[in-house]
């Protein structure tokens, strides 16, 4: 094997276990609370977007 396929055999399981790792962390019952709590983060901000010159729209 040359160190392309050695580079792409380790990135493809390292991204794997960090996966895995994101999927424990995510659905152990311990951390449903904070996770619950922080669901609707995106859609609560109320920041109002001003199209103009300054932010190129």
């Amino acid at each position: 094997m040359t160190a392309t396929d050695w580079f792409g055999t380790i990135l493809t399981v390292v991204i794997f276990l960090l996966m895995v790792g994101l999927f424990v962390y995510v659905l152990r019952p311990k951390n449903r609370e904070k996770l619950e709590s922080r669901k609707y983060i995106p859609l609560d901000e109320d920041e109002t977007v001003i199209k103009g010159d300054n932010n190129g729209g």
